[in-house]
Order: C-alpha cells, then sequence, then structure tokens
C-alpha cells in the first residue's frame, strides 16, 4: 500500500442511520469509511481491503459484534486491526469484560461522545499510517540492499579478470626477469595481486554482512611482520611517504591475516592521506601483555570536527553527489568489521595534544588465553 493513499476506517451496525450519522462523524481527509449492515458484509470488505481500525456495533442480528471480532482474530488477515465495540445498552461490567476478552481495544456506550470518538480513532489511524511508512521503508531498504549486492558482485567479477592478467604477467616477470630487482618486483607484484583478490573477496562478503559481524579464518602468524609488509608495499608505490613502524614484545597471535592486511592498509593509507605532506605516520605494535595484541597508527595533524563526526560509518556517494573531500570514505568501517569480527575493539582520537590516534586490540590467541 501506498502510505500517502487514503486510510479505511470500518463501521459495522444493522441501523442505516447510525451507519451515516457515524460516517459524517468521521469525515476528515485521508479517511475513507467503509460501512457494513451485517457480520457477513463487514467480513466481505474485510476480505477486500486493508483496515487502520474496526468500529464494531455489539447488538446485531445473525453475528453480533462479539461473534464478528472472534471471526477477525481467527484470521491472519484481520487479526491485528484494532476493534473498537459500539453499544446503546446500560452499563455492564460483564457485557464490558466480555468485549475486551473478544479483542477489543476500547468499548464505548451510546450516545456518544463525537469528540472522544473522532480522537480514538485518529489514534489509530495515525499508528496505521507510521506503520505503512515503516513497511514500506523496509522494504526499500531490502530493494537497496539487493541491488548493492548486485552491483558489488558485478564489480569484483570485473575487478578480478584484469587482477587475474596482472598476477600472471607477474609471474612471467618473476621467472624470466635476468635481474635480480626484476625478479623481486614480479615477486612483490605477483603477492600484492593475490592479496588484492582476497580484499575484493572480503569486500564482496563485506556487503552481504547482516548482523555487523563478518567471518574471519584464524591462523598463527606475526603482527609485525604482516605490518611490514603492509608497510612496504604502500611505500613501494608511494616512495615519498613516510611510516616509521616501531615494534615491541612477542607480537605472534592467532588471526585472520588478510582481514589485519586490510585492517593496517587502511589505516595506514587513511593516515597518511589526513596527515599532510612530509608528515610521519607512527606506527606501535604492542605484544608486551599476555592476552592481547595493541596497535596504534598516528599523526600530528588534528582530523576537522566534520571528519571525526562520522569516522566508522561508511560515507558513499547518494543521489548524484560524491562524498565530501576530506573524509574516510568507507575505509574505517572496513576497519571497525575487521577488528569486531575478530572480537577485539577500534577507537579514534583526534585533538590538539595528542593530533590523531586510531588504535585498536585483538585478542592474541587461544593458546594463551587458556
Amino acid at each position: 500500500m501506498n502510505p500517502t493513499s487514503e486510510v479505511n476506517v470500518l463501521v459495522v451496525d444493522d441501523v442505516a442511520q447510525n451507519l451515516l450519522a457515524l460516517e459524517a462523524l468521521l469525515a476528515r481527509p485521508g479517511i475513507r469509511v467503509l460501512k457494513a449492515g451485517s457480520g457477513d458484509e463487514a467480513l466481505e470488505l474485510l476480505l477486500n481491503h486493508d483496515v487502520a481500525v474496526a468500529l464494531l456495533d455489539v447488538q446485531m442480528p445473525e453475528i453480533d459484534g462479539f461473534a464478528l471480532a472472534e471471526l477477525m482474530r481467527g484470521a491472519e488477515r484481520t487479526r491485528h486491526i484494532p476493534i473498537i465495540f459500539l453499544t446503546a445498552a446500560s452499563q455492564d461490567q460483564q457485557r464490558t469484560f466480555r468485549g475486551y476478552e473478544a479483542g477489543a481495544v476500547d468499548f464505548l456506550y451510546k450516545p456518544l461522545e463525537p469528540h472522544v470518538l473522532a480522537s480514538k480513532v485518529a489514534v489509530f489511524v495515525d499508528l496505521y499510517v507510521q506503520r505503512q511508512r515503516l513497511q514500506h521503508q523496509i522494504v526499500e531498504v531490502q530493494r537497496l540492499r539487493k541491488l548493492n549486492e548486485m552491483m558489488t558482485a558485478v564489480l569484483t567479477h570485473d575487478l578480478r579478470t584484469p587482477l587475474m592478467a596482472i598476477a600472471l604477467s607477474a609471474e612471467i616477470v618473476h621467472r624470466r626477469g635476468h635481474d635480480e630487482p626484476i625478479q623481486k618486483a614480479g615477486l612483490r607484484i605477483k603477492s600484492s595481486s593475490s592479496r588484492m583478490a582476497r580484499t575484493i573477496d572480503h569486500l564482496l562478503n563485506f556487503s552481504r554482512i547482516r548482523p555487523g559481524i563478518a567471518s574471519i579464518s584464524p591462523k598463527m602468524a606475526d603482527l609485525g611482520s604482516l605490518c611490514a609488509s603492509v608497510v612496504a608495499e604502500i611505500v613501494e608505490v608511494r616512495p615519498s611517504v613516510k611510516v616509521d613502524v616501531q615494534c615491541e614484545g612477542d607480537l605472534t597471535g592467532t588471526f585472520d591475516t588478510d582481514r589485519l592486511s586490510q585492517v593496517f592498509t587502511n589505516l595506514v593509507g587513511t593516515a597518511l592521506e589526513h596527515a599532510g605532506e612530509g608528515v610521519v605516520v607512527k606506527v606501535l605494535l604492542d605484544g608486551s601483555h599476555k592476552d592481547r595484541l595493541n596497535a596504534t597508527v598516528s599523526f600530528p595533524t588534528v582530523l576537522s570536527d566534520d571528519v571525526q563526526a562520522d569516522l566508522f560509518e561508511p560515507i558513499l556517494p547518494s543521489a548524484g553527489k560524491e562524498p565530501a573531500r576530506g573524509t574516510l570514505g568507507a575505509g574505517l568501517a572496513i576497519v571497525d568489521q575487521g577488528i569486531s569480527a575478530h572480537g577485539g575493539s577500534v577507537v579514534a582520537r583526534s585533538n590538539a595534544g595528542e593530533g590523531t590516534v586510531f588504535e585498536f586490540l585483538i585478542p592474541r590467541s587461544e593458546r594463551s588465553t587458556r
């Protein structure tokens, strides 16, 4: 249903004058009053129309209001429709209890107070409209999510084809190069292309995440060696940048090397982007704790308030607009996912005293925590 269309309100009464009076009382823009002179007519209307609220007269021949309410509660399509009972009989506590047992949300006695009835109906109409809008939003989010998955799948497929050509060419250079530097360059290209292929797979996995936690494949490795490899690749491509890596303690642990390679690539890359020309980015790896591994990536530049406000949110183009200059894009969102998948945590600080610091910790390994 379109959330901007008219909302149906059902009134059921075996007296035609009462139906006309209720229709006049409830008439307002955006509301359509469906009138039924019997329980059978009401059931037929309910089969063909969605209803925000139903006003049922209690005393009707054949199917009275209580019986109609029980029939409505027994059907999946109508069981959640709010019911307000109307009766001209004198107030009877037992009758009122029966009405609530039949599923009523309210029980009103005639003569009705127009403003009271109109206000009660308006509440249920507003709730119905809100539910319809929420459902519309859910459907739209699901549609966009499927579109995102499809586009990511197409993109990753298109990236794999040239990447495979790069890997094959790197293998040829590595095997047939006559000079050692050329052979090493071919090996680096091959290694980087392999890691990029795994990163593409992770990107596809990231786009499909539902609960917000990515899957990992942990193995025993050294965090210092992993970080050094990532930094070497970055410096190879951007020889003018300055990255100072310092290691303390035992950096071995059980973790997903590909995921943490992504983490370091995004953290160091983001730091270099925002640090400024010639500014040294410092990486400190701390393995002095028995149960965890710590890492910090820092630089003296302070990030703007706008950038800090959405550090770990994926900032993507929308409505034909590109992300604002100076934003961090999806990089730190991927960092957050990768660290969370390891059961760790990541924080960011940016102030005049410290500059900008990205810090994360992960559990060291099952071996050391037993």
